[in-house]
């Protein structure tokens, strides 16, 4: 439960995620994070409960960025294949200059964060896959909750996997997606199915 004001919570997290970039996640400390807000160190503890909890907090807040630009670009397409691909491009791009992911992926102490993104995602990647499934029963209301829910799994942990070790370029990985999405949905595909 959140003890600290608002405005000092996104002020702890903006602290917090400086210090990630700069110093890795070996080099945060409490006490420098609650210095550069003017709280005691108490009330990090109180409001996080300890770095791990900072850590991730600062992760999810993070994720939110992405998830708030992947509702805009899926409201702004009615077909699902264009939708799909400019949600993953968007993540993906993003990704590549996000200071956060990058430190969790290559910073300082980036293999003491690396679980937030790997084997300790499911906050991030719960919340992804449930923000994506409700936003999209919302525009496409005759999909089947349940097979949008396995497939919106699968192409959040697919696209994690890209933003984590990109292997082909962005739009090339970003039409996939959509391809295996609509294939699986049984949806209309758009225009740029035949692309590879």
């Amino acid at each position: 439960m959140s003890t600290a004001r608002p405005s000092h919570r996104d002020a702890l997290l903006d602290a917090a995620a400086e210090q990630i970039v700069q110093r890795g996640y070996r080099g945060v400390r409490m006490r420098d994070v609650a210095a550069a807000v003017g709280v005691s160190r108490q009330t990090v503890y109180n409001e996080f409960g300890d770095k791990w909890g900072m850590a991730q907090a600062v992760v999810l807040r993070d994720n939110e960025r992405y998830l708030e630009g992947i509702n805009r670009l899926l409201s702004e397409h009615d077909d699902v294949y264009a939708a799909v691909e400019a949600a993953v491009l968007f993540t993906l791009e993003t990704a590549a200059d996000d200071p956060i992911t990058k430190a969790v992926l290559t910073g300082a102490g980036g293999d003491e964060l690396l679980p937030l993104l790997t084997t300790r995602a499911e906050p991030v990647l719960f919340t992804a896959s449930a923000r994506i499934v409700e936003h999209a029963l919302q525009q496409w209301p005759e999909m089947e909750r349940d097979e949008l829910t396995e497939i919106a799994d699968a192409a959040v942990r697919l696209t994690t996997s890209h933003c984590m070790l990109p292997a082909e370029p962005p739009e090339r990985v970003a039409r996939f997606i959509a391809r295996l999405v609509t294939r699986y949905l049984g949806t209309s595909t758009g225009a740029g199915t035949g692309e590879s």
